[in-house]
């Protein structure tokens, strides 16, 4: 028995967002070429958001700042938006400092507490 490929693009659940790795080091002449992708990939399917794996992006700069807000004006030029995979503790801290925020992937919303996290209660404190 043998499998013959269909015609056509290959279905893609849609809510599964596309994904860049992005490289470990990344050149000026690069970033237009990486926003670029990003804007096909947001064009290119029904999903709204672009994950970018950034694990392999090496210590954090301000290179790697930049590359990010150029990735992340280039997705939202184009209706969506990206969000992290796997950002290094010292990226995500430079981030905060020069004031960018990104979507993080397997982030806990804010106000709510972690999934198998419980309030430690002392003895003899009131019921709420």
């Amino acid at each position: 028995m043998s499998y013959h490929r269909p015609p056509g693009l290959p279905i893609v659940d849609a809510m599964t967002p596309p994904v860049l790795v992005l490289p470990g080091s990344v050149t000026r002449d690069e970033v237009r070429g990486l926003s670029d992708d990003v804007r096909a990939l947001l064009h290119g399917s029904a999903a709204r958001v672009v994950v970018c794996d950034v694990k392999g992006v090496g210590p954090p700069g301000l290179a790697t700042v930049d590359l990010l807000a150029r990735l992340q004006l280039a997705a939202r030029r184009a209706g969506g938006r990206i969000r992290l995979r796997d950002p290094d503790p010292a990226l995500r801290a430079l981030l905060d400092l020069v004031g960018l925020r990104f979507e993080v992937e397997g982030q806990v919303e804010e106000r709510e507490p972690a999934l198998g996290v419980e309030e430690a209660v002392e003895p003899g404190d009131p019921a709420v």
